[in-house]
């Protein structure tokens, strides 16, 4: 898998009051600003309630002296590594220019569930932009 350091990926769930932490370098989670929701953070772990529609974001900043097009892609795995939802969107950034792309996703059943993020070429280029990123949330 080729990465491409030049494109910068943050990762915060809108309407979660985040912890800034590196995950590694070019790569952190930060505090969104539209933060609306009664979801904690506790322990490394986004708890929220089953049936609640929670919104997976990033800020996607383009590095380059080109235009970038890519794909976002997140995942989401039931604690039996099932994935039980995938969705993406396709786009373009100009050179240093900013995104903050989102998907929605509302547990149906209580329990611990993984999303992983990845910023890809496109969705039938799979050569990583950025690094992935995962986050563990729980619904009960």
């Amino acid at each position: 898998m080729k990465i491409n350091p030049l494109l910068v990926l943050v990762l915060s769930v809108i309407a979660f009051s985040t912890i800034p932490a590196s995950f590694s370098e070019g790569l952190t989670i930060s505090q969104n600003s539209n933060n609306t929701s009664t979801a904690t953070f506790d322990n490394g772990i986004w708890k929220t309630k089953v049936n609640k529609q929670i919104q997976i974001t990033a800020d996607i900043v383009n590095n380059q002296d080109k235009p970038q097009t890519f794909a976002y892609l997140v995942q989401i795995q039931n604690q039996d590594g099932v994935v039980v939802s995938l969705s993406w969107l396709t786009g373009s950034l100009d050179s240093d220019q900013t995104l903050s792309p989102a998907q929605s996703w509302m547990p149906t059943s209580p329990g611990i569930y993984t999303a992983q993020i990845f910023v890809w070429q496109g969705i039938d280029n799979p050569d990583a932009l950025s690094p992935p990123l995962a986050m563990t949330i729980e619904a009960t």
